[in-house]
């Protein structure tokens, strides 16, 4: 099945007036549908959200959404891969061009925090329903955090690198303050996201601050000590 039949034209024939329907590629139609999922999920949740509102509001038949996504679990499923891969996409954009740790550290850092303004319902869809709904869909989450955690333990150690010529650093030690920073950046959005006044580039600075500060004293090798 290449195209879809979406929206109406009237005519007739044999004097009954009928709809002949204009095409549209299966493509557009599913992101229709995954668009509106994920608005519908992020806003209601997964297990008050209803397929038949999802239809509504992608502006097909409840019909055409099993067609295309078989069941309420496959769709929620495709909405959680899709905005993954858009997340771990726009913050890699953010620091390919390249330069000093920190600088690279900073735009992933504004990247993330742009990208989960502009897309709030994608952002609860993945940092709130998912995680909470149990498996199959918490394990999707897990993939796209191991890969950004896995970039942010990279630039970690890239930065002690950068201070002292060589890795200072246990390799524990920069997976740790890799998954820190990580589920700091999760809550940050999540607050972020619920206060009007605060921007996303004023989240990055916070949290920039925060976790440069810290690490630059470790990198000098002044540890806080109980």
């Amino acid at each position: 099945m290449g195209d879809v039949k979406a929206g109406a034209v009237d005519g007739a024939v044999g004097g009954a007036v009928v709809k002949r329907q204009k095409r549209m590629p299966r493509a557009v139609r599913e992101q229709q549908m995954l668009d509106a999922a994920v608005r519908i999920f992020g806003q209601r949740g997964y297990r008050a959200a209803s397929m038949d509102e999802i239809a509504e509001v992608a502006g097909v038949s409840k019909p055409l959404v099993y067609l295309y996504l078989n069941s309420k679990e496959e769709l929620f499923t495709a909405c959680i891969r899709r905005e993954a891969a858009a997340l771990v996409a726009a913050v890699r954009d953010g620091v390919s061009g390249g330069g000093p740790a920190d600088r690279q550290l900073w735009a992933g850092l504004r990247a993330f925090f742009a990208h989960t303004a502009e897309k709030p319902d994608a952002w609860v869809v993945l940092h709130n329903q998912a995680r909470t709904q149990g498996e199959p869909f918490a394990a999707e989450v897990a993939v796209m955090r191991e890969e950004i955690v896995a970039f942010v333990t990279s630039l970690i150690a890239e930065a002690a690198r950068e201070a002292h010529r060589k890795p200072e650093l246990a390799e524990r030690e920069v997976a740790g303050l890799a998954q820190a920073l990580v589920g700091a950046a999760e809550s940050l959005a999540g607050w972020a996201n619920g206060d009007a006044s605060v921007s996303a580039k004023g989240a990055a600075a916070t949290l920039m601050n925060f976790a440069w500060a810290g690490l630059g004293e470790l990198m000098e090798g002044r540890r806080w000590v109980p």
